[in-house]
């Protein structure tokens, strides 16, 4: 089946930001467009804005003259639903209230062709809920656009309960036909994105509200070891907190109060006090134009030791071998291989975090994940109040050998990356379990929709098949809330392994 044909005009119902943005991407795959916004005035206010982006376009070579006065020429003003009666799609991008998408799509109903496509741009709803009001539901999609829609590649193709086949598949083939990289996704709360990158946000709340960690500090451990181009405080500055906060609470209150999705104390307070982020001048930091920029903790210089001893295999941190070898710093090997940590000349230990503390043990030093540990430029450690100094001091001076920045924080089980990648990954196997999106979308809508630097099916192939499953199940055993208990379909998956392998988990 093909996309919407070129000959079928588009209508986008609803003309801020993102039905712009939506309206726009149709111009410019050479739709004729039709712009209606309750309004007065709005519709036609957005048609000039929309040919002011359009000569921007031009101004910097990304578009011809010519063919922004074609666009210019398909695009008009509604002056009410009835000029979008011969439109073969129509897209909703109004305010997010149930009450005023169904009542739109019911007068919509009423006006357009039977195989007019009507689509939902909601990032927060039911589209199940939505097309309910309809007569014909099947024909109703959600068509989920990150905003600005120019420019982000992703749209999520939401399949309510009722919807059609054919519809869903029509959605589709019309946003790739627009450019775009559409994923399918059953009707589910968050739809894909929305829904596994709450823990993103939440396990770096939630080491803050723990004080293991400033936000500058989480925020630098997430950018510069775990590869990901922001962090969880700067980015929800940037997103808006209350808009941040919005996404998540609607999340929380669709799955019926799951823990798993609980929102943060500490955002909700932030909203509480007017500080939004950027848009307010306050957030989480400081915007003011004489405001400093906080400094993540980074710890002082230190003699690195001479050697190591290595137990084991250490799994997914297994390059850092080289990296000490290439250092300088001698690697011997424990013939009893007994473990997977590395022994310190002082006798402390280091390890990857695995969802315990560094409180349980004798003298241990936790050390986080990290998406490619020759590339990261800091690492983060994690002691107790119990940790021998000493201990700490070296597996400082270790990491600073290898050319890294190094910030200690609290005895966070689990620590920042590592959990957080843990519960991504348990999200996403829960949903593909449940019917939501196959893994290649999930991982797609991931890195795409919210430049992730990799999907979750791609971290759980390099780190093992049994890595989250047993670091969720440790943090499970030490907050037992159910907040890390693993999913159903990761056990399944980490328990597949041991079986192939003859052993029992």
């Amino acid at each position: 089946m093909t996309g919407l044909d070129l000959s079928s005009p588009v209508a986008v119902v609803g003309t801020g930001t993102m039905g712009q943005g939506i309206a726009q991407v149709a111009l410019v795959a050479g739709h004729l467009v039709r712009l209606f916004d309750v309004a007065p005035g709005r519709a036609r206010e957005a048609v000039e804005t929309i040919g002011a982006r359009l000569d921007r376009l031009v101004a910097k070579d990304r578009m011809t003259g010519a063919d922004r006065d074609a666009a210019r020429a398909r695009l008009h003003a509604a002056e009410s639903l009835a000029d979008l009666a011969d439109c073969g799609l129509v897209v909703e991008a109004v305010l997010e209230r149930l009450d005023a998408k169904q009542e739109l799509f019911r007068a919509l109903e009423g006006v357009v062709g039977e195989d007019c496509l009507l689509a939902t741009n909601t990032s927060s709803l039911s589209v199940t809920a939505i097309g309910g009001a309809l007569r014909n539901p099947g024909r109703f999609v959600g068509l989920h656009f990150f905003n600005p829609a120019p420019l982000l590649p992703l749209v999520e193709v939401v399949s309510g309960f009722a919807t059609d086949f054919t519809s869903a598949t029509r959605a589709y083939e019309t946003a790739r036909a627009w450019g775009k990289n559409p994923v399918a996704c059953a009707d589910t709360p968050g739809f894909i994105v929305n829904r596994l990158a709450r823990p993103f946000y939440a396990e770096a709340f939630a080491v803050y509200e723990a004080q293991a960690a400033e936000p500058a500090t989480i925020d630098a451990i997430l950018r510069e070891c775990g590869g990901f181009k922001m962090g969880a405080f700067e980015l929800t500055d940037l997103i808006g907190q209350d808009v941040n906060e919005s996404v998540t609470h609607s999340v929380w209150q669709a799955f019926f109060q799951d823990v798993r999705f609980t929102p943060s104390l500490a955002q909700r307070r932030l909203v509480e006090s007017g500080r939004l982020g950027r848009k307010t001048g306050q957030g989480w930091y400081d915007y003011a134009d004489d405001a400093e920029p906080p400094e993540p903790h980074t710890a002082d210089p230190v003699a690195a030791p001479a050697y190591v001893v290595v137990e084991g295999d250490l799994g997914p941190a297994s390059e850092l071998l080289t990296l000490i070898r290439e250092a300088g710093i001698a690697v011997r090997d424990d013939e009893e291989d007994h473990g997977t940590r590395l022994v310190l000349p002082s006798g402390g230990q280091l390890a990857l975090a695995d969802g315990q503390t560094s409180v349980e043990f004798r003298d241990v030093v936790y050390f986080d994940l990290a998406l490619d540990y020759r590339r990261a430029t800091r690492i983060a450690l994690s002691a107790s109040q119990d940790t021998s100094p000493q201990t700490l001091v070296e597996a400082t001076g270790l990491f600073q050998a290898l050319g890294k920045d190094v910030s200690v924080i609290g005895d966070a089980p689990g620590m920042i990356v590592a959990r957080t990648v843990a519960r991504i990954v348990d999200l996403a196997h829960d949903a593909v379990a449940k019917g939501v999106a196959t893994k290649e979308d999930i991982d797609t809508a991931m890195r795409l929709g919210v430049n992730y630097p990799l999907g979750p099916f791609e971290w759980s192939r390099r780190l093992g098949r049994n890595w989250a499953y047993a670091l969720l199940d440790d943090l499970h055993l030490r907050d037992p809330s159910g907040r890390y208990a693993p999913s159903l379909a990761l056990y399944r998956h980490a328990y597949a392994s041991d079986k192939r392998e003859g052993t029992s988990s």
